[in-house]
């Protein structure tokens, strides 16, 4: 294994011309767990699950979908029936499967047979809420294809776009549930050539893609994609210095404040090698408090005057400014972020003496002995958290930090075992609505992402007929009121709307960003 790798990698280096051959670089830090799509549930299989497969439909770099494996679509006027046409030109990566070694043509069965084992229960797979508003998925013949919903879904297409419903030839069927992870076969731009588990993964560019250029020329433009693990965060930083990858993703501590000015700006020694990419990002950082644990147990922080004073003292420019280099935005208007909230009817700013007088109000100050509260959260951001904890102690909140490995920090929230704690929310699809259903209280645990276990009629009611609005604009202005009506019931306390955030050599300087921070690499040149 190890003398086929350097072989592969030496054909990497050099093409048949003696030049360097167009091949992408990235480190994966968190390393590859599964190549199927069913899985594809964190950023490090989602990226590499992108190369490799393809959806019906997909998001351009403005969060507009189009079809993708589908050539048109149709909607019914009840918004429950889906039909799709399919491309007539998509071929699968040749693979066992096919008999002898070889491909075969995508058709409709493929994307029938892909969604209903998503929501296969034996296969246990994290997309499988996916299809939970879908109640029949059929082959009307090879290109075409009918979905019906339950019940109308507007945002249905945008799901349709995640890597989870990526289409798999129906012949997997016949091997074991976990051969996907390690032999993937889809239709995407590259296909996989390498991996050796820890070390390297190597894909190469699928000769039969079915995409092309403006210019006709078939995609992708590069000859391979190499993947290397390195986990140390400030050795990947080095090996970008080196030469060694082409980009690293975000900012991490130990390289921040060496690439990044105050300004958030690319410090003038790095400018002649790198480039510094930046773009909003569907991701939005918030604390919680568990509201049912705060009422039963008659805290303080069951009063939503007191979680809003909480919301007014803490200072999120400073966030910006001198924890983040100044990625990110401030989260000011609401917890839904700008590009999916765009008229955005709550507004608030930095107020301390306001805070004070929510506090005053709520008679706080008189509580004996004084209340302290505790922040759960990770140690990725315990200065995140020590900031917070200076903000409340200028409004007479005493509060503690509590630091917890990732995994049992989510243990904790989804058993509503902690009364505050830092999260954030990556959108599955471009839509407000995702954003809104953590706190449809239908969507409590387990059931649901709703750890906060907020409940309340009127947001529930408005939240439920959200889903039937087709009318852009309509949806646009409910999207608004219930953003608002959680900000008036101190529901949640945004801190900042995130940012993609990468710093990419200058042979790779055309590389795609956008809002989904999907890694597109088709359409990359070096």
């Amino acid at each position: 294994m190890v003398l086929t790798i350097l072989g592969l990698l030496t054909n990497c280096k050099e093409s048949s011309s003696g030049r360097k051959a167009k091949v992408f670089r990235y480190n994966e830090s968190a390393g590859i767990t599964s190549l199927d799509p069913a899985f594809a549930r964190a950023q490090n299989n989602i990226w590499v699950v992108h190369q490799l497969y393809n959806t019906l439909m997909e998001y351009d770099q403005h969060l507009q979908i189009k079809p993708s494996l589908a050539e048109m679509h149709s909607i019914s006027d009840d918004g429950l029936e889906y039909r799709f046409r399919l491309r007539k030109d998509v071929y699968f990566h040749s693979s066992i499967l096919f008999s002898p070694d070889s491909t075969r043509r995508l058709t409709a069965h493929d994307v029938a047979f892909s969604l209903k084992r998503l929501a296969d229960p034996s296969l246990a797979a994290p997309g499988s809420w996916t299809m939970q508003y879908v109640s029949e998925i059929k082959a009307l013949n090879d290109d075409s294809l009918l979905i019906r919903l339950r019940e109308p879904f507007p945002p249905f297409l945008g799901i349709l776009t995640m890597k989870y419903c990526s289409v798999v030839p129906r012949e997997i069927e016949k091997m074991p549930k976990d051969w996907l992870s390690k032999h993937p076969v889809g239709t995407g731009p590259f296909y996989l050539k390498v991996w050796d588990e820890n070390e390297v993964m190597i894909l190469r560019k699928n000769p039969l893609y079915f995409e092309r250029a403006a210019d006709s020329v078939r995609l992708p433009y590069l000859e391979g994609i190499k993947i290397t693990f390195t986990t140390e965060r400030q050795s990947a930083f080095l090996e970008l210095l080196n030469g060694r990858i082409d980009m690293i993703s975000g900012l991490d501590a130990s390289y921040k404040d060496e690439v990044l000015d105050v300004n958030g700006q690319l410090r003038e020694k790095y400018r002649r090698d790198f480039i510094l990419q930046k773009a909003d990002y569907l991701n939005t950082e918030y604390l919680a408090f568990n509201l049912e644990k705060c009422k039963s147990e008659n805290l303080p922080w069951a009063d939503a005057r007191v979680r809003k004073a909480i919301n007014l003292a803490i200072d999120k420019e400073a966030i910006i400014t001198h924890l983040r280099n100044g990625a990110g935005m401030p989260s000011r208007r609401g917890f839904v972020p700008p590009v999916l909230n765009p008229l955005g009817f709550y507004k608030e700013s930095f107020d301390i003496e306001k805070a004070k007088s929510l506090l005053a109000e709520a008679g706080f100050y008189q509580l004996q002995p004084s209340p302290v509260l505790t922040l759960s959260t990770t140690a990725t951001y315990a200065d995140m958290a020590e900031l917070i904890q200076q903000n409340l102690s200028k409004i007479g909140i005493r509060m503690r930090v509590d630091i917890q490995p990732p995994s049992t920090l989510r243990q904790n929230m989804a058993a509503g075992s902690i009364i505050f704690y830092r999260g954030s929310w990556i959108a599955d699809y471009a839509d407000g609505e995702n954003y809104l259903s953590l706190f449809y209280s239908a969507n409590g645990p387990p059931a649901g992402p709703n750890y906060a276990r907020f409940s309340n009629k009127v947001f529930d009611a408005e939240y439920e007929k959200l889903q039937t609005i087709v009318n852009p604009a309509l949806r646009a202005e409910r999207i608004a009121a219930l953003d608002s009506l959680l900000m008036h019931q101190a529901a949640v306390i945004p801190l900042m709307y995130d940012q993609v955030i990468r710093i990419v050599h200058k042979r790779a300087e055309g590389l795609e960003i956008n809002p989904l921070n999907l890694l597109e690499l088709r359409r990359l040149r070096l």
